[in-house]
Protein backbone atom coordinates (compact mmCIF):
# COMPACT_ATOMS: atom_id res chain seq x y z
CA UNK A 1 0.00 0.00 0.00
CA UNK A 2 1.38 3.40 -0.97
CA UNK A 3 1.65 6.11 1.66
CA UNK A 4 0.09 9.41 0.63
CA UNK A 5 2.30 11.26 3.14
CA UNK A 6 5.61 9.60 2.25
CA UNK A 7 7.30 12.77 0.97
CA UNK A 8 6.24 14.82 4.02
CA UNK A 9 7.19 11.97 6.37
CA UNK A 10 10.66 11.72 4.84
CA UNK A 11 11.19 15.44 5.37
CA UNK A 12 10.57 15.00 9.11
CA UNK A 13 11.98 11.50 9.74
CA UNK A 14 15.07 11.56 11.95
CA UNK A 15 15.85 7.84 11.68
CA UNK A 16 19.50 7.38 10.71
CA UNK A 17 19.22 3.64 9.97
CA UNK A 18 19.89 3.84 6.23
CA UNK A 19 18.56 0.41 5.26
CA UNK A 20 15.22 0.62 7.08
CA UNK A 21 12.41 -0.50 4.75
CA UNK A 22 9.85 1.39 6.86
CA UNK A 23 11.53 4.81 6.67
CA UNK A 24 8.95 7.40 5.66
CA UNK A 25 6.01 5.03 6.20
CA UNK A 26 5.10 5.95 9.76
CA UNK A 27 2.21 3.50 10.21
CA UNK A 28 4.51 0.58 9.37
CA UNK A 29 7.31 1.99 11.53
CA UNK A 30 5.03 2.41 14.56
CA UNK A 31 3.57 -1.08 14.15
CA UNK A 32 7.04 -2.64 13.82
CA UNK A 33 8.45 -0.93 16.92
CA UNK A 34 5.32 -1.57 18.94
CA UNK A 35 5.57 -5.31 18.19
CA UNK A 36 9.10 -5.14 19.58
CA UNK A 37 8.17 -3.11 22.69
CA UNK A 38 10.10 -0.15 21.30
CA UNK A 39 9.53 3.39 20.13
CA UNK A 40 10.56 4.75 16.71
CA UNK A 41 13.36 7.25 16.21
CA UNK A 42 11.01 10.25 16.19
CA UNK A 43 10.53 9.88 19.95
CA UNK A 44 14.22 10.51 20.62
CA UNK A 45 16.62 13.42 20.32
CA UNK A 46 19.22 13.21 17.56
CA UNK A 47 21.90 12.16 20.06
CA UNK A 48 19.69 9.45 21.59
CA UNK A 49 18.57 8.23 18.18
CA UNK A 50 22.14 7.57 17.06
CA UNK A 51 22.44 4.86 19.74
CA UNK A 52 19.76 2.79 17.91
CA UNK A 53 18.40 1.93 21.35
CA UNK A 54 14.64 2.09 20.84
CA UNK A 55 13.69 0.42 24.12
CA UNK A 56 11.00 1.85 26.37
CA UNK A 57 13.40 1.80 29.31
CA UNK A 58 15.90 3.95 27.40
CA UNK A 59 13.14 6.41 26.53
CA UNK A 60 11.91 6.66 30.13
CA UNK A 61 15.48 7.12 31.38
CA UNK A 62 15.42 10.56 29.75
CA UNK A 63 11.70 11.34 29.71
CA UNK A 64 10.31 9.59 32.74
Amino acid sequence: MACNNFKDNMAMCNCTYKHCPRKGTCCECLAYHRRNAELPACYFTAEQERTYNRSLSYYFEFNG
